[in-house]
């Protein structure tokens, strides 16, 4: 299968590693993996600040980007369901059939990480291997927005050497969401310190998820503990054989 990887403007930015690891995993699958460099932003912070002219006009420029795709696939929950539900009503606000159309079809192709490999491709062994004991934070929109389940957890589990631990209460919010750690900081605060007493309880020396925004978000917080623990996007597990383990 030819697949076209979209990035997340986030990542692209800040960690360019987990794009290479989602290369590597489906490489390794025996998948051709296309890079558009035209592709930029999704529009998702804009559409959530009420931005909705800017939103439409990064939503046809993806919708131009992405025309030709397979099939596409994103390692950040949160901007694909930009794609899949924020787009669609977008579309329909211009009033042109013909982009609700475009529209319509790129959302229907689109698809987070663990979700493609696991409901699409119907893969949970992706022959990763690696040897440290992980727990997994359930981030809101693969939870509530994409619908996820347990893909992310059957595909850990599937890690040759890896001692996965639950995380109590992992479909709390880590306090995160974009613009509301900087607008509601107080209460984001709060609900972090939450999230890393759960961490701690696992005795996990790192922590998954398939947002790397959750996961800056925590990773702050774990360091200013010096506690030693980290983390990492489930895709660079994924990517990590016995002859390279992701840090």
């Amino acid at each position: 299968m030819r697949i076209a990887l979209f990035i997340a403007c986030f990542n692209d930015t800040l960690f360019p590693q987990t794009g290479q690891a989602v290369v590597s995993v489906l490489e390794r699958l025996g998948h051709v993996v296309d890079f558009p460099m035209a592709q930029t932003c999704c529009g998702q912070m804009h559409n959530n600040s009420g931005y909705a002219d800017a939103a439409t006009g990064l939503m046809r420029r993806f919708a131009d980007v992405f025309e030709g795709a397979e099939v596409i696939v994103c390692p950040a929950s949160s901007c694909v369901v930009t794609v899949r539900t924020a787009y669609p009503r977008l579309a329909a606000a211009t009033g042109e059939m013909d982009l609700v159309r475009r529209i319509d079809a790129l959302a229907a192709r689109t698809y987070e990480f663990s979700e493609f490999l696991v409901k699409r491709l119907g893969v949970e062994d992706v022959g990763a291997y690696y040897p440290h004991r992980v727990t997994y934070h359930s981030t809101c929109n693969s939870l509530r927005g994409l619908g996820l389940g347990d893909a992310a957890w059957r595909l850990l589990g599937r890690v040759r050497g890896i001692d996965l631990v639950e995380l109590p209460r992992a479909d709390e919010c880590c306090g995160f969401g974009g613009t509301f750690a900087v607008k509601n900081a107080e209460t984001s605060i709060a609900m972090l310190t939450d999230k890393l007493a759960a961490i701690r309880g696992t005795n996990a020396e790192v922590c998954t998820a398939v947002d790397n925004s959750c996961l800056m978000h925590i990773a702050g917080g774990l360091s200013r503990e010096r506690s030693g623990r980290r983390t990492l996007h489930l895709a660079e597990i994924l990517a990590s054989t016995e002859g390279c383990v992701a840090a």
